[in-house]
């Protein structure tokens, strides 16, 4: 079985990206099942229902998302009635959305787990123990389970990453949009890499303008972010797994240019 995981869509570029790229990855890859962060694709902070229509509309079959998920006040209605766009699972009891699904590919069926770190990120749930929690409800219904850790620290990914190592199909990083060249089977079949990267623009700050991103580093002083300008790429992953028994087969890095 082949799975696509799209890294995090920043702004109108990275949505442009995925239009163009999307529906041909799917095909070129033999596709089976896509999952697409979104949680930046309205300028780079949080998504609106129109654009999260949209991503389903070019391919994705899941979407997740992280920390931004709630900085666009329209999402909340949506999250709440839409479970094809995950908030973090982590999220305390009663927040609005869910944080996993279970969905028909085909003959198989695929779960997809959104979890969030908690170092230097939100003071939320701890991901291990909600991982603990969800996982093995999971593997009821399904042996192939899709995990995204949206996480800061590179440290707390390569973390849940060993510790779901034979209890997921895939661990796969998002949040910190710069790809990661770390794509591994872990030794208990667990495909693995700590971040996708950016889909959006390559000359960037993690997608910013950059004069706007070092006028922050250098005066700390607050201003508004901007997408960057320029060159785009589409960042993700492409992971074959056995849905017999949801083992990794291999993963490989993506990474897909458009043009300015």
């Amino acid at each position: 079985m082949n799975i696509l995981m799209v890294g995090d869509v920043f702004g109108e570029p990275g949505r442009a990206a995925v239009a163009k790229h999307l529906p041909r990855l799917r095909q070129e890859h033999a596709i089976d099942f896509c999952v697409v962060n979104v949680e930046n694709a309205a300028s780079g902070f949080g998504v609106t229902p129109a654009m999260a229509r949209q991503v389903l509309e070019q391919g994705a079959d899941v979407m997740t998302s992280g920390n931004h998920i709630w900085d666009r006040k329209e999402i909340v209605e949506y999250i709440t009635r839409e479970n094809l766009l995950l908030r973090p699972a982590n999220y305390p009891a009663g927040t609005p959305g869910v944080g996993h699904v279970t969905l028909k590919a085909g003959p198989h069926r695929v779960a997809v787990l959104n979890l969030m770190g908690r170092v230097f990120m939100n003071p939320i749930d701890c991901p291990f123990r909600k991982a603990d929690e969800i996982v093995p409800e999971l593997r009821k219904e399904t042996p192939i389970v899709l995990v995204d850790m949206h996480a800061e620290a590179t440290s707390e990914s390569v973390a849940m990453g060993w510790y779901l190592d034979g209890r997921v199909s895939a661990v796969v990083g998002t949040h910190r949009h710069v790809q990661t060249a770390d794509e591994r089977l872990l030794p208990k079949g667990t495909a693995y890499i700590t971040d996708l990267g950016l889909t959006g623009p390559t000359d960037s700050v993690i997608g910013v303008e950059p004069a706007i991103a070092l006028q922050r580093f250098l005066t700390q002083m607050p201003n508004r972010f901007e997408p960057a300008k320029g060159p785009v790429a589409l960042h993700g992953a492409v992971i074959r797994i056995d849905p017999e028994t949801g083992r990794g087969l291999s993963i490989e890095r993506v990474r897909v240019p458009l043009p300015a």
